[in-house]
């Protein structure tokens, strides 16, 4: 007799299938359509690009930092999604002689991924075309996986929670409600966030599953490994702050002195701590979650790795 249990996760799982199916869409015919990029709009909202940092730019100005940073927007999204894919084919392996639903929900998130992978790399190049030349974002997603597969499952598994639960955090508070928006970059990130709605009941999930395994001193030094990748996606953050900046100095049609420059730079910078980093961080489920699995000792530790972060 299958215990009541395994039955209700398995109805979770199936519900996911079923979400997936209903709300499943292509990249060309639904997304794009023919349309371009127009300069004349934002690419990323004023909740995320945090434009009140960029206090000596004119209106045009912030204009332009929003569509810089929702090219490495569409960027970062398409490197964490390389490393997520992995993840989850690794976990369907350990359901493959098992309940049949629950492998057909993770391998269409797996193919979900890809598909997500596929409109980031299609974005990059569109922006390409409308922007000027120079940009750089100079991370390998292979390289990238590889170092964070390298650390423990569970802090994978919660980097991957706090990601798809800030994904749809950003489209519903900061994306879908800015009218200055273009309507393109609405759409991809309306049609990506259809999709990462059953991810992040996936994730959480396979997370809760995964845990149940661990015994106190496997998760406490997987706390320590969480932490470890945040700080350094706080690195890849960094690096293209500095680089951002770089490219928009270099093509804002103005000479800025050094102070002004390092201004931006840093402005850049908090924008993509919160993008990245905080505002999952901040996430109400995303606490309610972690906070159920780990200490109070560990919860600690976490919040003061994060603090480091401003």
């Amino acid at each position: 007799m299958i215990a009541p249990e395994r039955i209700l996760e398995s109805s979770r799982y199936a519900r996911c299938i079923e979400s997936s199916k209903r709300v499943r869409w292509d990249i060309d015919e639904d997304v794009i359509r023919g349309r371009r990029f127009d300069t004349a709009h934002k690419f990323l909202p004023d909740g995320l690009s945090m434009p009140h940092g960029f206090t000596t730019l004119s209106p045009g100005e912030r204009r332009f930092v929003s569509q810089i940073q929702g090219r490495t927007y569409a960027n970062i999204f398409g490197l964490v999604e390389r490393f997520i894919n992995a993840k989850v084919l690794e976990l369907s392996r350990d359901h493959a002689l098992g309940d049949q639903i629950v492998v057909e929900a993770l391998v269409r998130f797996s193919d979900e991924e890809l598909k997500h992978q596929a409109l980031f790399r299609r974005i990059d190049a569109m922006v390409g075309e409308v922007l000027p030349g120079g940009y750089r974002f100079d991370f390998n997603p292979n390289t990238v996986a590889r170092t964070v597969l390298g650390k423990s499952t569970w802090a994978v598994l919660a980097l991957t929670l706090d990601i798809e639960l800030f994904t749809q955090a950003h489209y519903r508070q900061s994306i879908d409600p800015d009218a200055e928006l273009s309507e393109l970059f609405k759409d991809v990130f309306l049609y990506h966030w259809k999709e990462e709605c059953q991810h992040a009941l996936l994730d959480e999930l396979e997370f809760r599953r995964h845990d149940a395994a661990l015994t106190a001193e496997e998760r406490d030094r997987s706390v320590d490994d969480f932490i470890g990748l945040v700080a350094a996606l706080d690195g890849i953050l960094q690096t293209q702050a500095a680089a951002d900046a770089g490219y928009f100095v270099a093509n804002c049609g103005r000479t800025l002195k050094a102070n002004e420059a390092r201004a931006i730079e840093v402005a850049f910078l908090a924008a993509y701590r919160w993008q990245y980093i905080h505002s999952g961080a901040r996430h109400p489920y995303f606490g309610k979650v972690l906070n159920g699995l780990i200490t109070k000792t560990q919860g600690q530790r976490i919040q003061a790795a994060l603090a480091t972060l401003h």
